[in-house]
C-alpha cells in the first residue's frame, strides 16, 4: 500500500481529493528542514510545493518512489539525484493559463495609468482641493498600441501574447540572451529590451536565466518602459532594479516575486515606498480557480504513476 505524505499541505487553498486506490494519507501544513526526514521515514509518495529535498535528505529515504510537486518550478528538488536513484519526480502544468496573466496585465494597467499614485493623491485630498473637475498630477497611459516583449515562449507566455493582442498591443517575443540565431516569431533579445514599453518575464529560474535582466538590460531600456516579473526572483537582479527605479532608467515595476520568499531579513525592493513600484506576495498564480486545477491535477498525477503510465515527468 502507497503511503503519501504531503509536506505544506498548508501552500494550497484548495480540495484535494484523495486518490483512487488503497493508501494511506498523512498531511502537514507546515514542515521545517529538520522534520522532513522523519516525516518521510516510511512514505512512498511526497508532496512538496516548497519544501527541499536535497541529496543529503534524498539519500535518507529509502522507500520513495515519487515525489509529487505541487507547483511547476522543482528548483526545491535534487532533480538529478532522483533520476541517478529512480526516484519519479512530476509537476504541475498549465494550471494558472488565465490567472497569471491576468495579474500581469493588472499590474500594467495600474502602472501605466498610475493608480497607486492617484490614489495617495486622493488620500491626502489633492483632488479635493483641485481648481478644476479633474486632477493632472501623473501621466496616464494606454496601453493599446504600446509594444509588449516576453521574455519566456512557454504557455504563460503565449497567453500573456493573446491578451495583449486583445488589449491592441505589438507583441515581440525575446530571443535567448546571447542567442547567435534568430528563430522565426522571435526578435534579438536586445532589440525586444529597447523597443519594449512593457517588457515581461515568463521563464523558469535556472543558471542561464538567473539575474537575466541586470544593469545593464535596464540602460537599454526606454525611460518610459515597464517591468513585470512574474517568473521568479532570481531573474532580475533586485538592486539593479532599485536603482534604475530610483534612478528614472524605467518608468516604474511590477514584482510578484522576490528572489527569498518569504524575505524574512528584508529585500532591497521592500525598503522603498515608490508609486511606480507594485508588488505582490507570489499570489499571481492563486486565483482559487487555478489552485483547484493544482489540487486536481496534482492527485492525476499521483493516480497515473500508481497505475504505470506517469504523466508530467521531470525525472
Amino acid at each position: 500500500m502507497e503511503k503519501i505524505v504531503f509536506l505544506d499541505r498548508a501552500t494550497l487553498e484548495a480540495n484535494v481529493r484523495r486518490p483512487d486506490f488503497p493508501h494511506q494519507w498523512q498531511e502537514h501544513a507546515t514542515t521545517a528542514p529538520d522534520e522532513v526526514v522523519e516525516r518521510l521515514a516510511d512514505a512512498t509518495v511526497a508532496i512538496v510545493n516548497k519544501v527541499a529535498l536535497r541529496a543529503e535528505t534524498l539519500a535518507r529515504l529509502p522507500h520513495l518512489r515519487l515525489i509529487a510537486e505541487a507547483a511547476t518550478g522543482v528548483n526545491n528538488i535534487d532533480v538529478d539525484w532522483c533520476r541517478e536513484h529512480g526516484v519519479a519526480v512530476c509537476n504541475i502544468r498549465n494550471y494558472a493559463v488565465h490567472a497569471v496573466p491576468e495579474h500581469v496585465f493588472m499590474m500594467i494597467l495600474a502602472l501605466r495609468r498610475n493608480l497607486l499614485a492617484y490614489r495617495a493623491d486622493l488620500q491626502q485630498g489633492k483632488w479635493q482641493q483641485s481648481d478644476q473637475f479633474c486632477l493632472f498630477s501623473h501621466p496616464v497611459r494606454d496601453i493599446h498600441g504600446s509594444t509588449l516583449g516576453i521574455v519566456g515562449h512557454g504557455v504563460l507566455g503565449e497567453a500573456v501574447a493573446a491578451m495583449a493582442r486583445a488589449f491592441g498591443m505589438t507583441v515581440l517575443f525575446a530571443e535567448h540572451k546571447g542567442a547567435t540565431a534568430i528563430r522565426p516569431g522571435f526578435a534579438p533579445f536586445e532589440q525586444v529590451l529597447a523597443q519594449s514599453d512593457v517588457l515581461t518575464l515568463h521563464v523558469p529560474l535556472t543558471d542561464a536565466t538567473r539575474n537575466l535582466i541586470g544593469a545593464a538590460e535596464f540602460q537599454r531600456m526606454k525611460p518610459s518602459a515597464l517591468l513585470i516579473n512574474a517568473a521568479r526572483g532570481g531573474v532580475v537582479d533586485e538592486t539593479a532594479l532599485v536603482d534604475a527605479l530610483r534612478e528614472g532608467r524605467i518608468a516604474g515595476a511590477g514584482c510578484d516575486v522576490l528572489s527569498v520568499e518569504p524575505p524574512r531579513d528584508g529585500n532591497p525592493l521592500l525598503g522603498f515606498d515608490l508609486p511606480n513600484l507594485l508588488i505582490t506576495p507570489h499570489v499571481a498564480w492563486a486565483s482559487r480557480e487555478a489552485m483547484q486545477i493544482l489540487a486536481d491535477q496534482l492527485i492525476d498525477n499521483i493516480e497515473a504513476f500508481v497505475r504505470g503510465a506517469p504523466q508530467n515527468r521531470v525525472a
